[in-house]
């Protein structure tokens, strides 16, 4: 059985239809669907049942499951980069993910989990996923997503455990996520509303309004890569998870017109100030570690992850979300 922690939410609903195109349905999903549209991920998807995070993390140290565990891919957290309960952020990112990964270690489980780009703050330290030294996250999320990736590190498990740091990640089934969708989805929304792309503008004078910079990964890229992860038990370790090329915010807007056939219509706003000293001006995943391994490829273009999401999805589900 392969336990997908978050299975309901965005990448972990599209890695469980790869694990279901590579003929795997022994799939325990673990997830908190509460009132959210998160149940409409699992529509046609195969798998043994879903457990709420909390029943399945009480059942797992009162000894529920046994040898059935093969793999747990951990990719359940709280991934509102805004969230502001710092107690919460502890306990259900950090605290419930130790838990998860020492009932892994003690007994042989393969375990692939969730860490994040946002570990690296405004990237002073670069982007390198060689050390962790340095790192200075700009929000609570970044940092108990750094707290886990220390403890891994200081628990010797970095040569059993795989942790894969997102980037910018977009792609379908991620409608229900509100404010925390992707720029991409939110973007399409607006054309078919107004017509206009709005993007923050720039308040540093080395970066022109929309020219800040993000490395964007599509999720179908991503999931791929997480499913080679589990057939290869030798690869462990920390891994950035990015196309390795940082492209602009117009870059994006332009993608989207583009796929649309639209002319490009984009206008600069004003970011909230709350915002401001958090904001990532540019993020650029160093891959260098991650081809140094036998699943490295080369994944999918901007333009054209941009195309297949707005034209195979996006326009076919608008009415959706």
């Amino acid at each position: 059985m392969i336990v997908v922690t978050g299975g309901a939410g965005f990448i972990g609903s599209c890695l469980v239809k790869m694990l279901n195109d590579k003929g795997v349905h022994d799939i325990l999903i673990v997830d908190a669907l509460g009132t959210t549209a998160k149940w409409k991920n699992l529509v046609g998807k195969h798998y043994l049942d879903v457990v709420h995070k909390s029943a399945f993390h009480r059942e797992l140290l009162e000894g529920e499951y046994g040898a059935e565990i093969e793999a747990i891919f951990h990719l359940g957290a709280c991934s509102a980069t805004t969230e502001q309960n710092a107690d919460y952020l502890l306990e259900n990112n950090y605290r419930y993910s130790r838990d998860l990964a020492e009932y892994a270690e003690a007994r042989n489980i393969r375990f692939i989990y969730a860490s994040s780009a946002a570990t690296y703050g405004a990237g002073e330290a670069g982007y390198s996923d060689r050390s962790t030294k340095n790192l200075k996250p700009l929000n609570m999320y970044g940092y108990s997503k750094q707290m886990f990736d220390e403890w891994v590190l200081r628990s010797g498990l970095e040569s059993k455990f795989v942790g894969v740091k997102f980037f910018n990640v977009f792609g379908p089934n991620e409608y229900h996520k509100g404010e925390m969708a992707s720029v991409i989805a939110k973007s399409f929304r607006q054309v078919q509303e107004t017509g206009v792309i709005r993007l923050f503008k720039s308040y540093r004078s080395d970066y022109g309004d929309g020219e800040q910079k993000r490395d964007f990964i599509y999720v179908k890229d991503v999931v791929e890569t997480l499913y080679a992860m589990l057939c290869y038990g030798e690869i462990s370790g920390i891994y950035n998870l990015g196309t390795g090329l940082a492209r602009s915010w117009n870059d994006l807007a332009h993608a989207v017109f583009a796929a649309l056939e639209l002319p490009p219509k984009i206008e600069y706003i004003e970011m909230p100030t709350s915002l401001r000293s958090q904001y990532q001006y540019f993020t650029e995943a160093d891959m260098s570690k991650f081809k140094e391994t036998r699943i490295a490829k080369p994944f999918t273009p901007l333009e054209d992850t941009v195309q297949d999401y707005v034209r195979e999805y996006l326009v076919k589900d608008y009415a959706h979300f």
